[in-house]
């Protein structure tokens, strides 16, 4: 693995483009992250006289790979920028007016831009995972190698290193500036803090002074702060530093050379944030959901936090004020100095939230969605959209659901340790033991007993050196947990008895690890010094942590997959231990590895139908676990169709219409592919239609159904022989303009992307009826007019034509008669006069009358109005 030592330098452009009103370009930014991979961003020349009041932080986007600049005064983005190949990675930001630091938690890079000048400065690799941070301040760039104990100084111009570093034992802590400018490191393995302060740049970045060249940081303050192998937190204050010891439940704050503990009662395992503003430092209990506040005198208060779960994050002081996440609900719980809850802040989505104090505003980040809140000095709550301002455009992808709560398990004492072994040493013994089941609450701490001494050990040590014994005695040890119920039971080790007659230890180790999730450790063998060696302990440190790995009686032991934390950096120490039960010192500590294995089952998988695609299905998941390597992409089986993307969404074409299929998706990373996630779908489906009803009338009909619509989405419309087709609602169309009396077949159709559905139904419309109307008058020949049929004109005659024609004359109704009418035709002007109220019309009726014939509408009343309109034409 590159360390910080192969840091390459870019020579930076002579030129670059602004937007006009001093944005930075797409472009230019763009044009800088092709050339680094993942960078860090700036602003121009003009930005930066806006930067130094604006109150602005650069806040990190996963789902988006995009950094945006959030104007704190505004609460709006004013500059965006992607940051390729970086989607859904967890991102470290440091930042200062002039700098920012990257560093990708998945890929281990680091990467450096002066914000002043726009100018990419350089990039360089470290060790992937959790166990490496970068911090800031003014012109001062460290990285900290948490696992190694290797603090150095770099030139964030071009991340060379700036002389020897500061060195420490394996599994330090910490790594953050207070704001006096001093780099405070916690040391569990000692019990002590101490602060490094920068070494000055020289006058260009080409000259860093090489190692040995006088030019370096110091440490500068060390100070006891716990007794050794306590589990320490740090959390830098304005002028000092407050250190979390949390196995024996205290608060030491160190400031201007004092150093001053407070006991605190804590009802769980606590935690501080890594930056305290103000005097009082907030200590939380996830598990309890109390936080307690510690000011210069000691212990204030205690406050509950709403809800429930153990999904806190440690609460931040902000002018007066704690706000306290919860992780499980992204609400933000706002209190007051004197502990009363004074405002809820509810969030959109789940995950973590990043809270930091900067440019007096406090920036509360969602990485892995959308939004980010800014409050100012006075509390005011703004809520920021990172996608906002069209600068990349784009809507936001939609939140995930919350999770169910979790139910709360049982909680009991915690049992005893397993494995509790110990080897001797020159006056002293090595304990050291697996850890105890927890029983529902986290552990605080582990206690030691034997030798009339009791010692207590950090819930993530597991292994102590037990000092001051007498060479030839022969002792045994008690170890036993305790959590938030009490003290477990203790497991004793075997005997040992300390001996002058130490075996040396391995002159070195080496480290690999394997796909599988299992990590080889070798070493040679030992001297045994004129014994017999018989087997050698491991012990692996993280960040903070040190606690067995394992025993071999060979020169290699191979840790099993899972036992050590993916994604996590770890070194190895080894110690020989003799046929006379005599340990050896601890070897040298070994490079450092970062365990990792196959990615697991993609979560959340749904296939469904794409309702406007035939043969196509839609198919989505959540990221899988990466299990300590970046899951470079997804092997999609859908049906036999594969295929493979790096979203975590796909649409799969090209099968069968209504088919049903097996959907299956795999995460893939560096190790291999994971365990499959499986989901069912069925491609769109032709519509079906069944006929429910219809009803007609004389001149329409209404035909009811039901249409499955195979997953698509369906248009419906209704035809029959001789009229246009009529569109409608796929569950009732209704046809006008029919013959009245007639038989029809008509046929309703469904259709969507993978065609069409019929079904057929017969219904006959009503028959119409009109009444032959003729009323003789008042006078002379009008009062017989009516009565019978004559030569010449008179009413109710019938004729084959549209027309009086005598010889087209079909005959004559009876006034009173009723006639079943067809359909209407234009044809010659009749006026009834008085006969039948002065009707008068072009109109004539085809009637049912010695076979169809027509009579003028003037001399035949409708049924029912009397509405020529509802007759078609003939």
């Amino acid at each position: 693995m590159a360390s910080i030592d192969d840091a390459e330098r870019i020579d930076a452009p002579r030129s670059r483009s602004r937007l006009r009103g001093g944005l930075v370009t797409v472009g230019t930014v763009v044009a800088l992250l092709a050339a680094m991979g993942l960078t860090v961003l700036g602003l121009g020349a003009a930005d930066n006289a806006v930067a130094n009041y604006d109150a602005s932080s650069w806040l990190w986007s996963g789902l988006r790979s995009e950094l945006a600049r959030v104007n704190g005064v505004t609460a709006r983005v004013d500059t965006r920028t992607e940051i390729p190949g970086a989607r859904r990675h967890p991102m470290q930001v440091a930042q200062t007016d002039r700098l920012l630091i990257l560093r990708d938690l998945q890929t281990g890079q680091i990467s450096s831009l002066d914000l002043a000048t726009l100018q990419l400065t350089a990039t360089t690799p470290t060790t992937p995972g959790l166990g490496v941070s970068v911090a800031l301040h003014e012109d001062a760039a460290f990285v900290v190698d948490a696992v190694q104990g290797i603090v150095r100084q770099l030139d964030p111009r071009s991340l060379s290193p700036v002389g020897e570093p500061v060195r420490y034992p394996p599994g330090i802590t910490g790594g953050a500036f207070d704001g006096e400018g001093r780099l405070w490191i916690a040391v569990p393995s000692e019990g002590t803090v101490s602060a490094v302060t920068a070494a000055k740049l020289p006058s260009a970045p080409a000259s860093a002074a090489p190692a040995g060249g006088g030019l370096s940081p110091e440490r500068v303050e060390t100070y006891d702060v716990a007794d050794p192998s306590h589990e320490l937190q740090v959390s830098t204050l304005d002028d000092g530093v407050a250190v979390l010891d949390r196995t024996a439940g205290r608060l030491v704050r160190v400031q201007r050379g004092e150093v001053r503990p407070t006991p605190l009662t804590l009802p769980g395992r606590a935690a501080v944030p890594a930056r305290t503003s103000g005097p009082r430092v907030p200590v939380t209990v996830p598990a309890e959901r109390r936080v307690l506040v510690v000011g210069d005198v000691g212990e204030e208060r205690t406050f509950t936090v709403p809800g429930s779960g153990d999904r806190l994050s440690p609460a931040v002081a902000w002018a007066d004020r704690f706000y306290c996440a919860d992780e499980a609900t992204g609400t933000i719980y706002s209190f007051d100095a004197g502990g009363q809850l004074v405002d809820t802040i509810k969030g959109k989505a789940t995950g973590p939230l990043e809270m930091e104090v900067r440019e007096n505003h406090l920036f509360i980040n969602s990485p892995n969605s959308a939004t980010a809140r800014v409050v100012d000095d006075k509390h005011q709550v703004r809520e920021v959209d990172k996608y906002a301002n069209d600068v990349l455009g784009g809507d936001p992808p939609p939140a995930p659901p919350p999770p169910p709560p979790p139910k709360k398990p049982r909680v009991s004492k915690p049992s005893a340790p397993r494995s509790v072994t110990a080897a001797a040493g020159n006056a002293q013994a090595r304990v050291s033991w697996r850890p105890a089941a927890a029983n529902g609450a986290e552990i605080i701490k582990y206690v030691v007993e034997g030798a009339g001494q009791r010692l207590e050990v950090g819930a993530n040590q597991r292994a102590v050196e037990v000092k001051g014994l007498t060479n030839g005695e022969t002792y045994r040890f008690a170890v036993h947990a305790v959590n938030a119920k009490g003290d477990g039971p203790p497991r004793s080790s075997n005997p040992v008895t300390p001996t002058a007659a130490v075996p040396d230890p391995p002159a070195s180790v080496t480290a690999q690890e394997r796909p599988d999730g299992t990590v080889v450790v070798k070493w040679p063998a030992a001297n045994a010094q004129g014994n017999k060696i018989v087997k050698y302990a491991v012990t692996a440190t993280s960040a903070g942590t040190n606690a067995p790995a394992g025993e071999s009686t060979k020169t290699e032991l191979v840790v099993p997959a899972g036992e050590l934390e993916y994604g996590t950096q770890y070194a190895f120490t080894v110690v020989a231990v003799n046929d006379k039960g005599a340990g050896s010192a601890a070897s040298p500590v070994s490079n450092t590895v970062v365990p990792f294995a196959a990615p697991g089952r993609p979560l959340d998988l749904q296939a469904g139908t794409v309702a406007e695609q035939p043969g196509a299905v839609t198919v989505q998941w959540s990221p899988a676990e990466a299990n300590g390597r970046p899951v470079t992409k997804y092997q999609v089986d859908v049906g036999g169709k594969t295929s493979e993307v790096t979203e975590t969404r796909t649409t799969v074409t090209g099968l069968g219409n209504g088919q049903n299929v097996t959907v299956k998706v795999k995460a893939v990373n560096e190790a291999g592919p994971g365990p499959e996630a499986t989901a069912t779908a069925r491609t769109v489906a032709a519509p079906r239609i069944t006929v429910t009803g219809s009803t007609a009338t004389a001149t329409g009909a209404t035909v009811t159904f039901t249409v499955d619509a195979g997953g698509g989405k369906a248009t419906c419309s209704l035809s029959t022989s001789g009229e246009p087709t009529k569109a409608g609602p796929c569950s009732s169309i209704t046809m006008s303009g029919l013959t009245p009396g007639t038989k029809y077949t008509f046929t309703v159709t469904a259709t969507n992307a993978a065609g069409k559905g019929t079904a057929q139904r017969a219904e006959d419309t009503q028959p119409l009826y009109g009444i032959a109307t003729c009323n003789n008058g008042p006078d002379g020949d009008q009062r017989t007019y009516c009565n019978r049929d004559v030569d010449g004109r008179n009413g109710n005659e019938i004729f084959k034509v549209t027309r009086q024609d005598n010889d087209q004359q079909a005959g004559w109704a009876k006034p009173g008669t009723r006639l079943k009418a067809y359909c209407k035709k234009s044809g010659e002007n009749v006026d009834s006069w008085i006969y039948n109220d002065q009707k008068q019309s072009n109109w004539w009726v085809q009637v049912e009358y010695n076979g169809k014939n027509y009579i003028p509408w003037a001399w035949l009343n409708l049924e029912g109005g009397d509405n020529i309109d509802v007759l078609p034409t003939c």
